[in-house]
């Protein structure tokens, strides 16, 4: 017998039907967040692209080396700015949300602004091929790392559509720039023209958002959030940076061709890449949903994540070792040769770094930050010492190999700290996962 103020338990079939809804919900912010990652990778896509086939090898590598330093300087945005954003307000008050975003979009655009000054006056004092490209790259950084912060923000708020319809505004900007680009026919030019499109859409998600940057904020929440941020920075840099390391040692041992070359096998698994390189917009959320509300499923959400990626990335690869060389050229150009040679260990390199995703995830969503550190500091070690061990042993070739080894490594240690990390929340519930 119950009394009024008594709750009755939930039957089975409503605890199967809130499980199932809990569910769709789930799928339907991963949709969004997929069709997010589709529209930014086909804009990456068909910058690459258009870029490769407009100006040749030489030139393509020149715009690979501004390209792989942006992906230095967005690392180190999303580690003090983003990355604190989607781990502590993902599922939180509109209140405290839009608070979180005015400061965390402000420190974004301050280290857009910062790094960009930096990069203006190397590219002048450099000069040559290489100095107007990073020039250029400096003027456009702060756009380019506001609408990264939007794209953010939505999927902690887990509005995803509005991410998907920003990068679809910088999709139809960059077509009339890179049009204008192409006739202009200088590395320079294109890079304006991706910095300009973005800052398009960077004022269109202040409209979608009604927040304005709060540059003001930026020091208050880095310091506010320094336990993750600085980890986070560390982990980030040392990620895009050994990017950056393998290029331009890439180009020094081999030749800046080497880089467009990479470049464009990249290209070819563009959609994957573009997803791993943007993942947490969605899946550090998603985590962080599981991990309050059921946190016994978060190892398996992880795993399925993770192999998810991995099995799509084989399938890609394998659908690209079928593609006719006539194809190849049509998107590629006299990339396209060398290119392709790099296939299966590209496929392999990214199926493995799709794998470990699905581990880092959980460890961001637990704020397991000095394990997730080690664990990129790890990665990072070993993918420079294997694409430049490869290129000094066998060239291009050579460095594609020494990275898939690398990467498939790495995944191992990506997950073996996940299962310490969902070990000490079992034995600890209450607090956030810390390691000595």
């Amino acid at each position: 017998m119950t009394t009024g103020r008594e709750k009755p338990m939930p039957s089975a079939a409503g605890a199967r039907h809130a499980r199932l809804t809990a569910g769709r919900a789930i799928v339907g912010r991963l949709s969004w967040g997929l069709a997010d990652q589709a529209a930014s990778s086909m804009t990456n896509f068909a910058v690459g692209i258009y870029v490769a086939r407009s100006l040749g090898l030489a030139a393509f590598g020149v715009f690979s080396l501004a390209w792989v330093t942006y992906g230095v300087v967005l690392s180190v945005s999303r580690g003090v700015a983003t990355d604190p954003l989607v781990v502590r307000f993902s599922g939180v008050s509109d209140a405290s949300w839009r608070g979180a975003v005015a400061r965390s979009s402000g420190s974004a655009l301050g280290v857009g602004a910062a790094i960009g000054a930096v990069c203006l006056v190397v590219g002048l004092a450099v000069g040559g091929p290489v100095g107007p490209a990073f020039a250029c790259l400096g003027v456009i950084l702060p756009g380019l790392l506001l609408q990264d912060a939007w794209r953010y923000a939505f999927f902690a708020a887990g509005t995803g559509r509005k991410a998907f319809v920003n990068d679809l505004v910088w999709g139809v900007a960059l077509v009339p720039a890179m049009v204008v680009a192409a006739r202009v026919g200088s590395v320079a030019a294109f890079v304006l023209a991706w910095g300009a499109s973005a800052a398009v859409a960077a004022v269109a998600g202040c409209l979608q958002s009604g927040i304005r940057p709060q540059l003001t904020g930026a020091r208050e929440w880095i310091r506010e959030h320094r336990d993750l941020g600085y980890r986070y920075l560390v982990e980030n840099v040392s990620t895009s940076g050994a990017s950056q390391l393998r290029a331009f040692g890439l180009g020094a041992i081999v030749g800046v061709s080497a880089v467009g070359v990479v470049r464009g096998a990249e290209l070819l698994l563009g959609p994957f890449l573009a997803v791993l390189m943007g993942l947490s917009l969605v899946t550090v959320a998603e985590a962080a949903r599981v991990l309050r509300q059921a946190p016994h499923r978060l190892g398996r959400f992880c795993l399925l994540l993770g192999g998810g990626q991995a099995a799509a990335a084989l399938l890609w690869g394998g659908a690209l070792l079928l593609m006719p060389d006539r194809a190849g050229e049509l998107v590629l150009g006299d990339v396209w040769h060398a290119a392709s040679e790099l296939i299966v260990p590209a496929t392999l390199g990214v199926a493995g770094a799709g794998l470990g995703t699905g581990a880092a995830a959980g460890l961001r969503a637990l704020a397991a930050a000095r394990r997730s550190l080690r664990s990129q500091l790890f990665a990072s070690a070993c993918y420079v010492i294997g694409g430049l061990g490869g290129a000094a042993v066998a060239g291009t070739v050579g460095s594609a190999w020494g990275v898939a080894a690398a990467t498939l490594s790495s995944s191992a240690v990506w997950w073996l700290q996940l299962r310490s990390a969902l070990r000490e929340r079992h034995q600890n519930p209450n607090r956030e996962v810390r390691t000595p």
